[in-house]
């Protein structure tokens, strides 16, 4: 099945404050590229927003460098709310979404010197790469690691998502999930304790088995360039019960919402995770349109319910201030868009 899906789209994240944390992308992550910026009701998402249809605002941003974006969504019709409890490494869903950078060091003391909410110094991973941990303006978590794929060059030091870590319940279904069914077949590295990078973190001081993969078939198709690769890290909590990161709380509350697939073909993928047991549970059938983008979407849940979306792409604005938007669909999907073709989302860039 990983042959019909091209790489990570994007990282949902709930936000109160749509506009203060794309403000906050942008300035840090150089996340100022808006792919779309839509107000609308969440028709089709009543299975996770307890029954009821919400409003909600929602832009989609990326860094032209490369990498995958954020999807920064926030109710409009009701509250945002925050966990009710204090979560912790392995609780089950999305704890820390990853973002890539040309020089985590570097990044680091810029960060610092910005008085950026880090979560202590710099670190290393169970494989020996570094990273460091920060927080946005609603305390969601990144980690910034090294990045190795760049599609254009800017002054930012980082770019964007490139992947994510999810807290688990049984680690070798989840690595099957993961692995067999979205691709991410290669493991980096597989370890087990009580680690030294994770002191002062919720839970840290507890037992894990920690897995960070990545797909050992290089994504291909239409945005595959811009997109890159990924990685994710599978985190087990051994000598703790997890929760739910989203328990009693509705898809689109605070914290990271769904990790998002860029796909084709979708009737066929719909077909082959049903066959293994995991079947759509939404599916926006035909299409969506974002206003300036559209497409077809549909979710499935990993074996602990976290949200995995999958977007298969029609439209997107190249240049939305002459009405140039691109019908993919017509296109060759098993192939990439030409850079420069992309690399024009650059005039619709928003500055601070």
């Amino acid at each position: 099945m990983k042959q019909n899906i091209i790489g990570v789209q994007q990282v949902g994240v709930g936000i109160p404050d749509v506009q203060k944390a794309w403000e906050f992308y942008r300035r840090n992550f150089g996340m100022d590229i808006p792919v779309f910026q839509d107000s609308a009701e969440a028709k089709l998402m009543t299975r996770y927003t307890g029954g009821e249809v919400h409003a909600r605002s929602a832009i989609m941003a990326i860094n032209l460098q490369g990498g995958s974006g954020l999807e920064i969504w926030q109710f409009t019709s009701r509250p945002t709310n925050p966990a009710t409890f204090e979560l912790q490494l392995g609780d089950y869903g999305i704890f820390i979404t990853r973002i890539k950078s040309k020089d985590v060091a570097a990044t680091f003391e810029l960060m610092q010197q910005q008085k950026l909410d880090l979560v202590g110094g710099l670190k290393k991973d169970p494989g020996g790469n570094p990273y460091f941990l920060v927080k946005d303006y609603f305390g969601n978590i990144f980690q910034v690691v090294p990045g190795t794929e760049w599609f254009r060059k800017e002054k930012h030091l980082t770019g964007g998502v490139c992947g994510a870590q999810i807290g688990v319940s049984n680690m070798e279904q989840s690595m099957k999930f993961y692995g067999e069914l979205l691709g991410y077949d290669k493991v980096m590295y597989d370890a087990s304790g009580v680690f030294e990078d994770w002191k002062g973190l919720p839970g840290g001081a507890n037992t894990y088995r920690r897995v960070l993969l990545k797909r050992s078939v290089e994504n291909s198709g239409t945005f595959s360039r811009l997109l890159g690769s990924s990685q994710i890290e599978l985190v087990q909590v051994i000598d703790r019960k997890a929760r739910k990161i989203f328990e009693n709380r509705y898809w689109g509350d605070a914290g990271f919402i769904h990790f998002s697939f860029d796909v084709r073909d979708m009737k066929e993928l719909e077909k082959n995770f049903a066959a293994h047991g995991y079947p759509f549970t939404i599916d926006s059938n035909t299409s969506f349109d974002m206003g300036e983008a559209a497409g077809h979407f549909s979710y499935i849940e990993d074996p602990d319910g976290t949200l995995i979306e999958f977007v298969e792409t029609y439209r997107i604005p190249i240049l939305k201030k002459i009405g140039w938007y691109l019908d993919v669909s017509k296109r060759d999907q098993n192939k990439p868009l030409p850079d420069w073709m992309l690399k024009s989302l650059k005039f619709s860039r928003k500055k601070d």
